[in-house]
C-alpha cells in the first residue's frame, strides 16, 4: 500500500510517497499543496494521504534543511528500489554520494560506472529519478560547466535554483540569460 504526505519547506510544499519497503517517490516543492497532491495521485491513484511515519521524519527534516540552504545528509533515506533497473540504481547510488554544494558531470558518473560512453545513459537514468532531492540529480551537470537537462517542473531554472540554495559553484558560474 502506497501512502504519501505533503510538508512545507522554505520554498513551497514538497512531498514523499512510501510503502513498507521505503520511499517510492519524492516531489519537489510547489507553491500550492494541491498541485503536489494531484501529482502524487496521478502517479499513484491508489495512494492515501497519511501522517509521515517516524522512520521518515529525518528524511523530511533533511529536505526542509536543504531548502533553507543548510547542509543535510539524505543518504540514509530508505528507498524502495524494487522497480528500479539495476543500471539506474547504480547511477542513483553515485548521485546520492554527491555532497550538497558540489556537482559531478554525467561523464564523471559514467567513468565511475566503468565507461565514459555511458554519459547519455546516465542522463536518461537521472531523467527518470523518482526521488529528486533525496537522489540529488540536480547535482549532476553537463561537461564544460553547462547545467545540462532537468526533467522536473521548471527545468534547468529549477535545477539552478536548487544548486544556488546549496551554494554550488555551478550555480554561481551559470549564465541562464545568455
Amino acid at each position: 500500500m502506497t501512502q504519501f504526505a505533503l510538508f512545507d519547506t522554505a520554498i513551497g510544499f514538497a512531498g514523499i510517497a512510501w510503502n513498507d519497503a521505503g520511499l517510492v517517490a519524492c516531489h519537489l516543492p510547489e507553491r500550492e499543496a494541491d498541485t503536489a497532491r494531484r501529482a502524487f495521485l496521478r502517479r499513484f491513484p491508489e495512494a492515501t494521504e497519511a501522517e509521515i511515519p517516524a522512520r521518515l521524519s529525518p528524511t523530511v527534516e533533511g529536505i526542509r534543511a536543504l531548502m533553507r540552504g543548510e547542509k543535510a545528509d539524505l543518504t540514509g533515506a530508505p528507498l524502495d528500489l524494487s522497480r528500479t533497473p539495476e543500471f539506474h540504481a547504480r547511477v542513483y547510488e553515485i548521485a546520492r554520494a554527491i555532497p550538497p554544494g558540489e556537482t559531478l558531470t554525467y561523464g564523471e558518473i559514467a567513468v565511475q560506472l566503468g565507461d565514459k560512453l555511458l554519459a547519455r545513459d546516465v542522463g536518461q537514468a537521472l531523467g527518470k529519478n523518482p526521488w529528486p532531492i533525496v537522489v540529488p540529480c540536480h547535482r549532476v551537470t553537463a561537461a564544460g560547466g553547462k547545467p545540462g537537462g532537468f526533467s522536473a517542473r521548471g527545468g534547468v531554472t529549477t535545477k539552478m535554483k536548487l544548486l544556488a540554495i546549496e551554494g554550488a559553484k555551478a550555480a554561481a558560474q551559470a549564465d541562464l540569460f545568455s
